[in-house]
């Protein structure tokens, strides 16, 4: 450091990286761990607090002094020391071992001043800088033997490719989603039956808008099921709210969504698996006339930059990453993004924009003008309840009824309102009168088809049908 650098730093004044010390090296080693904590600094020992230069005497002394202080810290701290004059300059460069503590104790950096960490504040560094991860974390609002529905865990055997007869309890051991006798974080948001009961925020709010931006909001959906059973709702709501080509063949026509449906999954399944889940915000997906915009609370974890993303990552949440890998939901870990963007290429339309805060991370998909024929089951489904399905498709629309209906029966305005429709279509009048034809479904009261009380239950068979669609799946 130039004189004439330090002259500018004195004229500055005291800082959140700048510390004036008159002679005595008393709570140095304070200081020094609070920057090491934050982002760096430099401590002027000579210059008083008003920005006097006192000087000091026997640098030699002095910064032998300071190297033992520095050394004494846990782990020890390396810093830059060198005369300038009458003043020492104390250099603390950015580290990357984080937490740093001193005679026992943490200090973090606040404006001007170097203070003590609460427990709490410890807590939240350990999180902030990834050393403690959320999802691993025993969740206390989750009782194994009281809050375990054995249809969730069904599911998710299922859904997680496991062996039908396995002991229930040895395997959340092995998948380390117990840990003490305890439900971790994440095994509670897998098999929890509402998630808000674990986590208010830890659900997503699917919302379509008239045109370009948030004045005229059509629908409105708030997914809070399981997590798999969330995606699952997202990405039905995905299809039915985006536009479909038709593309004439020579055996018919071919539907091709306006976006590339895998891309879609990929960034959904991000967010899920990356977001803050100990943020107060809950995922947030936006469809406007003119793009798409998946917005995950958190920002981007420790030790990941923006220039990383595509080439690197670090899972917020290593555990539930874990488990959607054996879903096979998300592949090798950091290759996310650049699959998503090459879909994107493959698929003939732009790159998606990637916005990057401290407490948001925005995927943003241009919407193409479609050409053609084309079938639009947003803003007119919406405004005028014309048929939307959750998916298109009458296959896929019978896929999702059977599994709104693996737990309970429900009846049939209930399975509209599921699939984010405003009434009974004719659409699902037809679905549902193929599965009953099927004899994948039946009704409830079967002596009268068209009672005020009538839902519909899946049949022994129709189990079988939705065990061998979540097998390809």
């Amino acid at each position: 450091m130039r004189e004439s650098r330090l002259k500018d730093l004195i004229s500055l004044g005291e800082g959140f990286t700048t510390e004036f010390k008159r002679a005595s090296t008393s709570n140095l080693g304070r200081e020094i761990c609070a920057f090491a904590n934050a982002t760096g600094g430099v401590i002027l020992i000579g210059v008083s607090d008003s920005g006097d230069i006192i000087g000091v005497p026997d640098h030699n002394r002095l910064k032998s002094e300071v190297q033992t202080t520095a050394r004494s810290a846990e782990p020890p701290i390396a810093v830059e020391i060198e005369s300038l004059g009458d003043v020492l300059s104390v250099t603390v460069p950015a580290q990357h071992s984080k937490p740093y503590s001193f005679a026992g104790r943490f200090y973090i950096r606040e404006g001007a001043s170097s203070q003590q960490m609460s427990r709490n504040e410890i807590r939240e560094f350990f999180y902030s800088e990834g050393l403690i991860h959320f999802d691993e974390t025993p969740c206390d609002r989750f009782d194994i033997n009281s809050d375990l529905n054995m249809a969730v865990w069904d599911r998710f055997v299922r859904r997680a490719k496991l062996p039908e007869e396995i002991d229930m309890y040895s395997t959340l051991q092995n998948l380390h989603l117990i840990r003490n006798n305890r439900m971790t974080h994440a095994g509670a948001w897998l098999l929890a039956e509402d998630i808000t009961s674990i986590n208010i925020s830890a659900t997503v709010t699917c919302a379509l808008f008239r045109g370009s931006d948030k004045v005229h909001i059509l629908d409105r959906k708030e997914y809070k099921g399981d997590l798999y059973s969330i995606y699952e709702d997202c990405m039905a709501y995905f299809q039915s709210k985006l536009n479909t080509e038709l593309i004439p063949t020579a055996t018919g026509r071919d539907e091709k969504p306006e976006l590339p449906v895998e891309a879609l999954r990929e960034a959904l399944v991000n967010a899920i698996v990356h977001r803050d889940y100990r943020s107060t915000a809950n995922i947030q997906i936006y469809i406007f006339q003119d793009r798409v915009e998946i917005v995950t609370p958190g920002g981007l974890p420790a030790g990941m930059r923006e220039e990383d993303l595509g080439f690197k990552s670090v899972p917020r949440n290593p555990l539930l990453f874990g488990i959607f890998q054996r879903m096979n939901l998300v592949e090798q870990i950091g290759s996310g993004i650049r699959r998503i963007r090459r879909m994107c290429r493959d698929y003939g339309i732009a790159e998606p924009d990637i916005e990057v805060s401290e407490s948001w991370v925005t995927v943003t998909f241009r919407r193409p003008v479609l050409s053609g024929e084309q079938k639009s089951e947003a803003e007119s489904g919406a405004e005028s309840g014309a048929e939307s399905g959750a998916e298109s498709g009458a296959e896929s629309m019978g896929y999702h009824i059977l599994r709104m209906l693996y737990d309970k029966p429900i009846s049939k305005s209930a399975i509209s309102k599921r699939l984010g429709q405003k009434t009974v279509t004719g659409r699902l009048n037809r679905v549902i009168r193929q599965l009953l034809a099927d004899e994948y479904i039946e009704y409830t009261v079967p002596e009268k088809p068209k009672s005020r009380i009538q839902q519909y239950r899946l049949t022994e068979k129709g189990k079988e049908k939705l065990g061998r669609e979540n097998q390809n799946r």
